[in-house]
């Protein structure tokens, strides 16, 4: 539980994001987690991100514990019904994951399954609220469950940036008293709404922050997310920044660099989100000068046996 323990230490937090495949095969997504083995303190797995198929998340969630990485298991509600996700929930614990990110889900509509039908029987509160119950060993029909309590570590999500002061302030609240432990930001790029949200809002509610902080590419790119990404507001400041970059990949660290340097000193950690290019999440993290979890011969030793890992997993040799 490194990312618990941290964050109740009051230590800088850092995790990072990987996309499960969109296919069989979970080779790619696991070698990228291993390659943060000794910078980050959990591996975060997105569910259905922007309603688009993919692996469970519960799957590669459990791969990586099986790999000796520690996981972050989002879990959504757009898919499934209560039933299903008291299933996943109890199925989860039972496979070892505890850290725990509630969401509601992308709508189906920003997908590419448009005509697909959402459940959204439950939201994130209430998410979070079944996730208290079966840490408290209740069960949600009645009585209490056989077994005893789970022990997730439960967060939520937020949007510093939201143009609802009032509402942001009413939903973390909300998500705090259904048992919400930590703060994962969507993506910040306007400073002082993160230090007002950490300060004003987060702080009194005795949650810590993990600063949401996105990899830009290329100006196209950039563009692109502000197009499709629900909540996306990057600034054309930016966007001009990497437009007039002679290699817009390496602006794109240097500018990502930049924020996790800045966040770090407003909130308790970072959350590093990096589709498709996982691999510059170590020189983002180096130019931050953030240092490894271990000694740098530890770190890197640890990020070969985690390749190794990763890919007997996905061989089956390390299943059991």
């Amino acid at each position: 539980m490194l990312l618990q323990q941290a964050l109740a230490a009051g230590d800088l937090a850092i995790t990072a994001e990987v996309t499960p495949p969109r296919g069989g095969d979970p080779v790619r997504t696991l070698a990228a987690a291993a390659a943060l083995r000794g910078l980050v303190h959990a591996v975060n797995v997105t569910d259905g991100s922007r309603a688009v198929m993919r692996m469970s998340s519960i799957a590669i969630c459990r791969l990586l514990h099986e790999a000796g990485i520690e996981p972050v298991l989002q879990m959504t509600c757009r898919d499934r019904n209560r039933i299903a996700l008291q299933a996943d929930l109890l199925g989860a614990h039972a496979l070892g994951l505890r850290n725990l990110l509630c969401l509601t889900g992308d709508p189906v509509r920003v997908g590419d399954q448009p005509a697909a039908r959402a459940v959204n029987e439950l939201e994130a509160v209430r998410l979070l609220q079944l996730v208290e119950q079966l840490n408290a060993g209740l069960d949600p029909v009645s009585g209490t469950l056989p077994d005893g309590g789970t022990a997730f570590f439960a967060g939520a999500a937020a949007d510093p940036q939201s143009p609802s002061r009032s509402g942001l302030v009413a939903r973390l609240r909300r998500k705090q008293q259904a048992g919400a432990r930590f703060v994962q930001t969507q993506m910040v790029t306007d400073i002082d709404a993160l230090r007002r949200f950490v300060d004003d809002i987060a702080a009194p509610l005795g949650l810590p922050v993990l600063a949401g902080v996105f990899l830009l590419k290329s100006a196209r790119n950039a563009a692109f997310i502000n197009r499709v990404v629900p909540g996306a507001n990057i600034p054309q400041g930016l966007i001009d920044r990497l437009a007039a970059a002679t290699n817009p990949a390496a602006e794109g660290i240097a500018i990502a660099a930049e924020q996790v340097a800045r966040y770090s000193q407003i909130a308790q950690g970072v959350h590093l989100m990096a589709i498709k290019a996982e691999e510059r999440i170590p020189e983002i993290l180096r130019q931050a000068g953030v240092a490894p979890l271990v000694t740098a011969a530890g770190s890197a030793g640890g990020r070969a046996q985690g390749q190794v890992a990763a890919e007997q997993l996905s061989q089956g040799l390390l299943l059991r």
